[in-house]
């Protein structure tokens, strides 16, 4: 495991708990430290995680960080023996993805995308939904060494078109997010118990699962962290690149991350996505 995040932390959480054994490399040793204490190995490199290890599971924040944990010094390259399977986890760009995959390829490795949808708390009941791109015979293997964390594989295509299908789950997430927050408010001002709305709405067209775990959570202005604003922002950022190289008009999307950007450089970057209240209560919630 290179990565051991809130995202990485919670997969090795949910892999030793099903009884993998897990070498963990992080820069952050209290990361590492608190997988190793449910049954990891610290690893002193990527290199060295990737020496013991017939599979290579990774969760960074941006294609920079892989190439550097893969390729740079003392990264897993150096280490994994010919034929590792590399598994990135991490949501980046689908161009930077094939030419990192195409490197892995030169260096006598495997490499398969496969980013998630379900956050932490998914990854640690082993649901997480996945959608991943490599060769057929390498995503059967990560179907196999992933199975005890997601419920639902899907091969998408060659590599990068597992980081495509994120975007595009993103893009349906963010906008899903923002329009249960408006709902969210307009409910509260028009004076209709917004805690109801989930369950009478539940089954029919506008029930989703975000309306559903969202909604209760802004009534309650539960900021808990499950996912942060600002990698909203990154992923709605590469879905709007990927929509000027495809002449793809999404007016929509580009007004949500606007409303993400917003929050960001007012300081709200680092919380939740249930944070996206703010941006119709004003901040003085959040400090209180």
């Amino acid at each position: 495991m290179i990565g051991a995040g809130a995202m990485g932390g919670a997969i090795g959480t949910r892999l030793l708990e099903t009884g993998q054994r897990l070498a963990v490399f992080d820069l952050n040793a209290d990361v590492v430290q608190a997988l190793v204490d449910k049954g990891g190995t610290a690893a002193g490199s990527a290199a060295e995680a990737a020496a013991v290890s017939d599979v290579v599971i990774i969760s960074l924040n941006g294609p920079h960080i892989v190439d550097s944990a893969v390729f740079g010094a003392g990264g897993v390259a150096e280490g994994a023996r010919p034929g590792t399977l590399i598994i990135d986890m991490s949501s980046i760009d689908p161009e930077a993805t094939k030419d990192l995959a195409a490197k892995a390829v030169e260096a006598g490795l495997r490499w398969v995308d496969s980013p998630l949808s379900g956050g932490a708390p998914k990854a640690l009941v082993g649901e997480l939904t996945l959608m991943a791109g490599g060769a057929e015979k390498d995503v059967a293997d990560a179907r196999m060494a992933l199975q005890h964390v997601a419920s639902n594989i899907t091969h998408m295509g060659p590599a990068g078109a597992g980081q495509t299908t994120k975007l595009i789950n993103q893009v349906l997430c963010g906008l899903n997010f923002l329009a249960v927050a408006e709902a969210t408010k307009l409910a509260e001002d028009a004076g209709v118990d917004a805690a109801k709305i989930p369950q009478a709405l539940k089954g029919g067209r506008a029930d989703s699962a975000i309306l559903q775990e969202y909604m209760p959570r802004y009534v309650a202005r539960d900021y808990r962290r499950t996912g942060r604003i600002d990698n909203m922002v990154k992923d709605l950022n590469g879905a709007q690149d990927l929509a000027r190289r495809t002449n793809t008009p999404m007016p929509m999307t580009a007004l949500c991350a606007e409303v993400h950007r917003l929050l960001t450089a007012a300081g709200l970057g680092g919380e939740d996505q249930a944070a996206l209240m703010e941006f119709f209560n004003g901040p003085e919630e959040l400090d209180q």
